[in-house]
């Protein structure tokens, strides 16, 4: 199979391309392009604009490839409370350009969407038949995403997923939320960690071998793709010090004493059941797949 990924230098990109290894890959990345330290073996992605119509177009037509996998995202989602226009081009417009192209010369398009477009009442894992209700200005600009998608082309594959962390780190970020609370328990520094946002986390990892699963099916529509299990931010973060060994002086407190400028769901626990009806859910527990990253980033010190 020939398949175009689109930010195929940020973490889940990088496993991706592990995950695909079996098939004829082209990855692509906007800016500058660097290997990654992490892995050299691999050839640098071509550059691509994914908000550039003449650019997205002569790639995909350049390349033809069955599956266009969409790995870009704009995800600052304190900045975009303020500022949603680079969130809009990126998570919606582009997303769009993206299918309706893929429609043009007959490609599948699976497109990483999120657990924001549900607003956390529910208080029971969310189905891909719920109806979303983002309560942020990114959760709106992904779901305007989603919905601009299934207008334009039958043959995609949405994939909802939630707080990411993978081997290289978070594009765009420079991090990510395990990497983080990892440093500041290094540094000594006093952490503070929400504790009333349940959800969960996943490793890239999983993720990305699930999406070379559900890829194979040709079974298009909306998916849920997460590790299994629910924990707070806050039960997330004292598991990676447990794994690490590390005690630090950590505190839980309430999205309110956080004070993010950006709501967040309460709840946004998903379920595969998507996954589950086909057979092909193999979605570990978030702590174990918390566990073998936390060991892989000792080993490599």
């Amino acid at each position: 199979m020939k398949i175009l990924l689109i930010g195929a230098n940020g973490q889940l990109g990088r496993d991706l391309m592990k995950a695909l290894a079996c098939h004829d890959v082209l990855g692509t990345a906007r800016g500058a392009i660097t290997v990654n330290d992490l892995e050299t073996d691999w050839p640098s992605p071509i550059a691509l604009d994914v908000c550039d119509a003449v650019e997205v177009r002569t790639t995909i037509a350049g390349f033809s490839p069955d599956v266009v996998i969409n790995c870009a995202a704009y995800h600052r989602v304190d900045d975009i409370e303020s500022d949603a226009s680079q969130a809009l081009a990126v998570n919606a417009l582009a997303a769009q350009r993206l299918a309706l192209t893929c429609r043009e010369l007959d490609a599948a398009l699976l497109h990483v969407s999120t657990d924001y477009v549900f607003d956390g009442a529910k208080r029971m894992p969310y189905v891909e038949t719920d109806s979303p209700n983002p309560i942020s200005a990114y959760g709106a600009s992904k779901l305007a995403g989603e919905l601009l998608i299934r207008a334009a082309w039958r043959k995609h594959y949405i994939v909802r997923t939630c707080g990411l962390y993978g081997l290289a780190g978070a594009s765009g970020k420079g991090s990510n939320f395990v990497n983080t609370m990892l440093r500041l328990a290094r540094e000594g520094k006093p952490i503070r960690v929400v504790n009333d946002q349940t959800c969960t986390p996943t490793f890239t990892k999983d993720l990305a071998q699930q999406i070379a699963r559900l890829i194979e099916t040709e079974a298009y529509g909306i998916y849920h793709i997460t590790n299994d299990g629910a924990c707070t931010w806050y039960e997330f973060a004292c598991e990676a010090f447990r794994l690490a060994g590390l005690r630090p002086d950590v505190h839980p407190i309430t999205s309110t004493e956080f004070n993010a400028p950006a709501r967040r769901p309460p709840y946004s626990v998903l379920e595969n059941a998507g996954l589950k009806a086909l057979g092909i859910d193999q979605m570990r527990h978030w702590g174990e797949a918390l566990a073998e990253y936390v060991a892989l980033k000792i080993a490599r010190g």
